[in-house]
């Protein structure tokens, strides 16, 4: 799961880009609001963790203009206000929780779970899509037509999380290469593809009907062959 994380305070933000790291979840970080729309702009992310307080456009305006634009990332808001009409000013602006500072971290990534079980296709037991089931806690894909089951590898497990999560539509490389290596990361499209075929190889390993097909210009989509 990728989380963006807003935040204008340089320690708080090293903090928690690494606790959100030691708890296996990718996490970029930016410093402002202008930055922090952007990114959401982009899709990738599965939450958005926004501070209040930011230079160029506070936390409320984020979440506003992002809603306005159709961006459906859950948002949790961090602020250092505690009064009730702050906690509804940010409710009404799009965000689905409000952690105010000082905050305990068990809470903040009791909260960030949360909000990761509202995503499309969630279940207790994992991911779904076709006869495929993703554990993500162990990192495994099965499917249940033919009992089969396989380990996936960092890089597989995201790119099929994201595919999962994506319910079917077109993900281009550019999509996929942002969301499985980061922002910052020199990863070319050619890795992208690289790990495509691993994550081909898996599919057809486990014996599942669902292909990952390339649209020709676009990118690539999760199908679920004809029978």
């Amino acid at each position: 799961m990728r989380i963006l994380l807003a935040e204008d305070e340089k320690r708080m933000a090293a903090a928690l880009v690494a606790l959100l790291k030691a708890e296996k979840y990718d996490a970029d970080h930016v410093a402002d609001g202008g930055s922090a729309l952007e990114a959401l702009k982009s899709g990738v992310y599965d939450i958005a963790v926004l501070d209040v307080m930011m230079p160029e456009m506070n936390g409320f305006e984020v979440a506003r203009r992002a809603r306005k634009s159709g961006v459906k990332t859950p948002i949790l808001m961090l602020t250092a206000k505690s009064q009730l009409d702050d906690k509804i000013t940010g409710l009404d602006s799009g965000a689905d929780d409000y952690l105010t500072k000082p905050f305990e971290t068990r809470e903040l990534l009791a909260r960030i779970r949360a909000l990761g079980r509202r995503n499309v296709g969630f279940q207790e037991e994992g991911l779904r899509f076709g006869d495929l089931l993703l554990d993500t806690a162990s990192a495994t894909l099965s499917c249940e037509k033919t009992g089969q089951r396989v380990r996936l590898s960092e890089k597989e497990l995201r790119i099929l999380e994201y595919m999962f999560a994506s319910n079917g539509q077109i993900m281009t490389r550019e999509q996929l290469a942002v969301k499985i290596w980061g922002f910052d990361s020199e990863a070319e499209y050619n890795n992208v593809e690289v790990y495509m075929s691993f994550t081909r190889k898996k599919l057809a390993f486990v014996g599942s009907g669902v292909v990952i097909k390339a649209v020709r210009g676009l990118g690539y989509e999760l199908r679920e062959q004809d029978v």
